[in-house]
């Protein structure tokens, strides 16, 4: 892709004036810069190479050539501050390897940013399962002995140690787990069973 460079005045053509000493400092610092021709002769010779150095670094072809365009256009447009024309190429490498991290960095904070896990919600299915389980655990346990399901229920829902449920119920800690552990395995039978 040939880059188009604006049209200068022949020599001829150009009325001398007297330059101030500020004016030539500008003069000699734009004849120094990389000039679109250099550029555009990189381009050809070295488009390539950097597309394989780009390609070290990202890992698809699209992005590599997008880095490696961009890389070009960006040194284009600071042309006049590469004063050496023979450091523009090592001025295009660098700029296609800060170019390929800043496209890995947000490659990674994309990835970052979906990986999150969404709330836990339970769909309707789901729901309507755990009902059903708890219909069913409900049942269950209005058919266990009235001592097995009050130690069940201040053991396991009201989240209570043995030896405060034998303090409430005023019975003694091996009633508590001779109940629970008989309560426990009349569930198991109750909820296994078809219903």
């Amino acid at each position: 892709m040939p880059v188009i460079a604006p049209w200068s005045a022949p020599a001829s053509a150009r009325i001398p004036a007297q330059a101030s000493p500020q004016q030539g400092d500008a003069d000699q610092a734009m004849a120094a810069g990389t000039t679109v021709d250099h550029l555009t002769e990189t381009y050809r010779a070295h488009y390539r190479s950097l597309l394989g150095l780009a390609a070290l670094l990202l890992d698809d072809t699209a992005s590599c050539e997008d880095v490696v365009q961009e890389a070009f256009i960006r040194v284009h447009s600071a042309r006049n501050r590469v004063r050496d024309p023979e450091k523009t190429l090592a001025y295009l490498r660098q700029t296609v390897v800060n170019l390929s991290r800043s496209a890995l960095r947000r490659r990674i904070l994309g990835l970052k940013l979906l990986s999150k896990p969404m709330p836990d919600m339970a769909s309707a299915e789901e729901g309507a399962y755990e009902q059903l389980e708890r219909d069913q655990l409900i049942k269950a346990m209005r058919g266990l002995q009235r001592r097995q399901r009050e130690v069940l229920v201040l053991r396991y829902f009201a989240d209570m140690t043995e030896a405060q449920v034998a303090e409430v119920l005023g019975l003694s800690i091996g009633s508590v787990k001779a109940y629970g552990s008989r309560g426990i395995a009349a569930l198991r039978i109750a909820m296994e069973a078809p219903a």
